[in-house]
């Protein structure tokens, strides 16, 4: 009877130990910049920087474009949204808030990414109809203007003039391309921002800690 009981007090002490263990800690040899949010503020950034040169470049062609054809404002956000990530890169992540700071950082960051990936969107959206639209332009030269049109047999059509602009082929080839790219940087800007939201929403729902918290300077918590 006697052997019995310590059999099984040895099996629960050998449980309460299993069940106090803290996860084992990260691997030191690995590799630093694929962690979170680390390499998604990076993507961000770059990408964020290619999308407002290439917007620039296309103002460049001529003065006369709207904000909505050179869609340098959504670079630069996306750039602030990275910026955002590199902060929260330094103050140590963890997928459980550690402090009021981190969960103010990792909710900006998360509603940031959500409005990055509609700005990508929107983007790709207005892009995609001036890349059509500057595909069936037939454009003649004005002075130092060029004035295009979809359908030159039509006395009413509408008509684009765009101010200094010296060679109608810059409209209809250079600036089609341009919007082109447009398309391409923002899909890839928000497919990054989509993946940076998801993850951050994943560790904050999907990961939970339960366990017996021990020690009065430490905390160690068994992760299920």
């Amino acid at each position: 009877m006697g052997q019995g009981q310590k059999g099984s007090s040895d099996k629960e002490e050998k449980k309460k130990k299993k069940r106090d263990e803290s996860p084992a800690p990260e691997d030191s040899h690995k590799c630093r910049v694929c962690r979170f949010p680390l390499l998604v503020a990076l993507l961000q950034l770059l990408l964020g920087a290619a999308v407002t040169v290439v917007a620039f470049l296309m103002l460049a062609i001529s003065p006369s474009l709207m904000a909505r054809e050179t869609p340098h404002w959504a670079g630069i956000i996306l750039c602030l949204v990275s910026i955002l990530g590199l902060i929260l890169y330094c103050i140590n992540y963890h997928p459980d808030e550690r402090s009021s700071i981190q969960f103010i950082v990792k909710l900006l960051y998360f509603v940031l990414c959500t409005i990055g990936l509609v700005i990508s969107v929107l983007v790709i959206a207005f892009s995609g109809h001036h890349y059509s639209q500057t595909g069936s332009f037939r454009c003649q030269q004005a002075g130092e203007d060029c004035v295009c049109r979809l359908d030159q047999e039509d006395p009413i059509a509408r008509t684009f003039t765009y101010e200094g602009v010296s060679d109608c082929e810059v409209i209809t080839g250079t600036l089609t391309l341009y919007f082109l790219l447009q398309i391409v940087l923002n899909l890839l800007q928000a497919v990054v921002c989509a993946i940076g939201a998801f993850i951050m929403w994943k560790h904050r729902y999907q990961v939970f800690f339960a366990g017996l918290q021990i020690g009065s300077s430490s905390s160690q918590w068994q992760n299920v």
